[in-house]
């Protein structure tokens, strides 16, 4: 990933010969709509009516919030960056051993959410202490080749864009089980709110940490 991002990535693809595909900006409407799932789906399913106020307060914290993340260069964000859509090539070399399955809903967007997608796989487990190193190493990597890159700046952003996926994610998994009777999903809400607490515990996030404590009930509610 620290490979594909150091480089200039067009937002423009040759698909087929006179054609190609523009990707969409996932701007940040498109963020806060994701966020909205946790309001509409996952806060019901823990018995949560939530008021306008404090709805239109949470819009209002995350927009402020998400405001840094658009001052960094836009890149590909695959959206799906995550273990069960890595593949392992070893008659290749190099990074090309790494094959990646379900890219077709990319975007330009910040590099710091796939990497959040990876290093908090909402499917299997990543601690703390992996989450830490393998950041650690990407930020490393960039800082090889870019003496400008802003390893802290890409921190917040990795923590913003982190504590906005989880969101979503809990909201998907939520109307997953209750829309399309998929109960399986629910068993990775555990995970999912465990990371949420991760990246909100960055303190450039401490108005949203502030807004969930008091608006959220903790998982045992289930």
């Amino acid at each position: 990933m620290a490979a594909l991002h150091r480089q200039p990535l067009p937002d423009t693809l040759p698909v087929d010969l006179g054609v190609a595909y523009k990707l969409p900006s996932y701007d940040l409407e498109a963020l806060l709509i994701e966020v909205e799932l946790l309001v509409d789906w996952y806060l019901p399913k823990l018995g949560v009516a939530l008021a306008d106020s404090r709805r239109d307060r949470y819009l209002a914290t995350w927009r402020e919030a998400l405001q840094p993340v658009f001052e960094a260069t836009p890149t590909w964000v695959l959206r799906d960056f995550h273990s069960p859509n890595l593949l392992w090539l070893p008659q290749r070399e190099g990074v090309a051993r790494i094959g990646l399955l379900d890219f077709q809903d990319a975007v330009m967007g910040p590099a710091a959410y796939d990497v959040a997608s990876l290093l908090q796989d909402a499917r299997v487990d990543v601690s703390e202490m992996t989450e830490i190193a393998l950041l650690s190493r990407y930020t490393r990597a960039r800082m090889k080749t870019d003496a400008g890159f802003d390893a802290p700046g890409f921190v917040r952003l990795y923590a913003t864009l982190a504590a906005q996926r989880a969101s979503k994610i809990l909201g998907i998994f939520a109307r997953l089980e209750r829309r399309d009777g998929k109960p399986q999903y629910l068993r990775h809400l555990p995970r999912v709110w465990g990371y949420l607490q991760r990246a909100l515990a960055h303190p450039a996030l401490a108005q949203l940490n502030g807004w969930y404590r008091v608006n959220v009930p903790p998982l045992k509610a289930l």
